[in-house]
């Protein structure tokens, strides 16, 4: 049985050969072979309105140029399609319009190339730039629109691409050793500030009060002259730095204006006075009486004279031994109550034992600190006699912290 674009042979449908290609079976007789060519027609008819929905589909949109692929995938399908009809004249259709979509994508493609042209231009007018906050944001914008420019030719599409991002790359290396540069001078510099809030601790702690405020005018001197370093880090730092520089000047400046004078047996009764409450209140249970009690007697030999008798030297050490004692178990018993949310309900023996574990690492870490600073002793290089005094000073105050803990671990062991 024959059709104009096929025939029936042997119980087997045919499509006639077209466009150079051979005739082909396209499928077996089912039933009879009115109906049977009429179910390939009908598939035909189907492909016809695909080919309308794509021409459509161009002709409404914008960006036409993106129908290409489909396009050739529904041409190159029609060569395989098993239907009747004329399958020449729909392929026509198709090439037509991938002339069409051709010339367009051509266009564009020369379109975006001119645009990239001018992206490269201006990303190598910027990679130098060493305005870092406001060149990364330009070059955040320039990446944006070179990816939501179109395609190019893709015989220059790696060549491009490698001049703009070797400008883009060129910009974010600097930028990254700027900062990496940066970050490691913060380090050196937060040592230089790290050391000195230690020197002003030291001088702190140092009995001769000039010696201490001259101490105190050099390293402030040093502190403005130090490097830049972030600021989270560098405020806690500053604020004890500060907080121990004010101590000092006002210690001086008290030297200055001594108030009236008092006589050595006085001063030294006054002090012995205040070592024996101090060691009745430190071998009490601390409570925020006797905490109160403790800075009270502070004041009160703050306004003792800065020179004191001879005889005053070992008294004095006692006053500093039992008012570490008791600003000790002050902060023991505070940090007992942070780690036990029950800790006044427990027995005062578990409460002993508690505190004991504690402190037990506490002294651990300062023996520790003790251990490394006389191991590192020999390593510094002593320049000047208010260092070396500064570094003795450091040694004694950790020695002292040590015999207040081992002091209290005993007020607190089962035997006592």
């Amino acid at each position: 049985m024959q059709h104009a674009f096929g025939y029936i042979q042997d119980g087997k449908v045919f499509l006639k050969g077209f466009l150079g290609r051979p005739d082909r079976v396209i499928g077996e007789v089912k039933g009879d072979e009115a109906s049977t060519l009429l179910y390939f027609e009908t598939r035909f008819a189907q492909l016809e309105e695909k080919v309308a929905r794509l021409k459509d589909a161009i002709e409404e949109n914008q960006n036409k140029g993106s129908f290409l692929m489909k396009l050739i995938h529904l041409k190159e399908s029609l060569y395989t399609s098993d239907a009747l009809g004329d399958f020449s004249q729909l392929i026509a259709q198709l090439e037509e319009q991938e002339g069409f979509l051709s010339e367009i994508i051509q266009g564009n493609r020369s379109k975006n190339l001119e645009i990239k042209h001018g992206l490269i231009q201006e990303a190598l007018a910027l990679q130098s730039s060493t305005d870092w906050k406001e060149t990364t944001e330009k070059f955040k914008e320039l990446k944006l629109r070179w990816i939501k420019t179109g395609p190019v030719e893709k015989e220059v599409h790696e060549e491009i691409e490698e001049e703009f991002n070797q400008a883009v790359d060129y910009f974010f290396g600097q930028r990254q050793h700027f900062y990496d540069g940066l970050a490691l001078q913060a380090e050196e510099n937060i040592k230089v500030y790290e050391s000195l809030l230690e020197q002003a601790r030291s001088a702190h702690e140092l009995p001769d009060a000039k010696m201490a405020f001259d101490i105190s005018k050099r390293i402030q001197k040093e502190w403005k002259a130090a490097g830049k370093v972030p600021a989270e880090r560098r405020q806690p730092i500053w604020d004890e730095f500060s907080r121990l520089n004010n101590r000092i000047f006002s210690r001086y400046k008290r030297t200055l204006n001594p108030g009236p004078e008092m006589h050595p047996r006085e001063v030294l009764r006054k002090i012995e006075g205040m070592v024996e409450e101090l060691k009745k209140l430190a071998h009490q249970p601390t409570s925020q009486e006797i905490t109160l009690r403790a800075k009270t007697i502070q004041e009160d030999w703050k306004k003792l004279p800065m020179r004191k008798p001879k005889e005053a030297n070992l008294p004095a050490r006692s006053y500093q031994f039992f008012m570490d004692i008791i600003f000790e178990k002050a902060f023991l018993e505070k940090l007992a109550h942070s780690k036990y949310a029950d800790f006044a309900d427990k027995m005062l023996e578990e409460q002993n034992q508690i505190k004991s574990s504690i402190l037990k690492d506490l002294l651990h870490r300062d023996q520790g600190e003790l251990e490394t600073m006389q191991n590192n002793s020999d390593n510094f290089r002593v320049e000047t006699a208010d260092f070396e005094m500064m570094m003795k000073k450091k040694l004694s105050s950790l020695k002292r912290k040590i015999d207040v803990k081992n002091y209290v671990l005993k007020q607190l062991s089962p035997r006592n």
